[in-house]
């Protein structure tokens, strides 16, 4: 009765061996890059259990070296987080980048907008000058006006 409980919990050999095979094709198809964009699938292990037919359990019991050149393959890969940070990155720097632009816009306008006033309060002040030689050319004061 203990060999048949040992024999339950132990798989054959033959079945460790094509299950090693399995994995090993699996992981093989996993870390081969893609055709379109060069990057391999997403190399996981339940991706790789479900590829070859074998548990995870298994997996982790019977077949660490398959484990472990999957875990090197992942370090090796970058991770979602990574890629998903480059385009956070990406997207920040076409952000600066129009905000750059819009920011020299904004200075042009505002050089615009200055020069059109110091114009303007010359204007003034030529306008103030002219009315005073006047006034003193006709002695004219000014008058208040009651209501």
């Amino acid at each position: 009765m203990a060999k048949s409980a040992r024999t339950e919990r132990t798989p054959p050999l033959s079945h460790r061996r094509t299950a090693q095979a399995r994995l090993t094709k699996a992981l093989s198809t996993l870390t081969q890059p893609d055709g379109n964009n060069g990057a391999s699938q997403n190399a996981t292990v339940t991706e790789l259990c479900r590829l070859a037919g074998v548990s995870r359990n298994s997996l982790y019991r019977y077949h660490t070296d398959i484990l472990k050149a999957l875990r090197k393959h992942q370090c090796r890969r970058p991770s979602a987080a990574d890629s998903k940070a480059r385009r956070s990155d990406e997207q920040r720097r076409l952000e600066n980048l129009a905000l750059q632009e819009r920011i020299s816009q904004l200075a042009a306008l505002v050089d615009h907008y200055h020069a059109a006033y110091r114009e303007a309060a010359i204007l003034i002040e030529r306008r103030d000058r002219e009315l005073a030689e006047l006034r003193r050319q006709f002695k004219l004061k000014p008058i208040f006006v009651k209501p």
